[in-house]
């Protein structure tokens, strides 16, 4: 069994924090030694209490599901003898009330445009087998309720 972390640092830094208009921005930093600024986003907190620079909850949590799909899709594409270019996916969360009426991320839509070169060029058909194969492995997906949608860009 394999641990995953991330350390979350928030400090009121003098802020009036009592009034509930403080700055939401914050450092998530990762085992590797990245740090990223975080924030709520100005969807939920407004600005200036949000960063719309920094990385919300909500863009981290569309990032991980499209991040483990293309791992996954470069995995078997490539044993499966598919050379892979380029792979970029414009995802789109959707934030709205579930079944339960609370706010959640309902839908997740992927949209993988991928190019290969090589003399064994995948069909329509095999992108889309591949595709289906990769949301099936991936471990971000089967961990979440959030329907996960992936519409190739072919």
């Amino acid at each position: 069994m394999a641990q995953y972390t991330a350390e979350i640092v928030w400090q009121r830094e003098g802020q009036d924090f009592l009034d509930n208009r403080y700055s939401r921005k914050h450092l998530l930093r990762f085992d590797g030694g990245v740090e990223v600024a975080g924030s709520s986003s100005p969807h939920v907190v407004p600005l200036p209490m949000s960063d719309a620079a920094a990385i919300d909850p909500e863009e981290a949590f569309v990032a991980s599901l499209a991040s483990c799909h293309m791992l996954w899709f470069l995995s078997i594409a490539a044993k499966q003898r598919f050379c892979v270019d380029r792979y970029q996916d414009s995802a789109v969360g959707v934030m709205a009330k579930n079944d339960q009426g609370k706010l959640a991320m309902t839908v997740v839509t992927l949209r993988p445009a991928v190019s290969f070169s090589g003399e064994k060029q995948p069909t329509r058909a095999q992108i889309e087998a591949l595709h289906h194969e990769a949301h099936e492995a991936c471990y971000i997906a089967n961990s979440v309720k959030t329907e996960v949608r992936c519409e190739p860009v072919v």
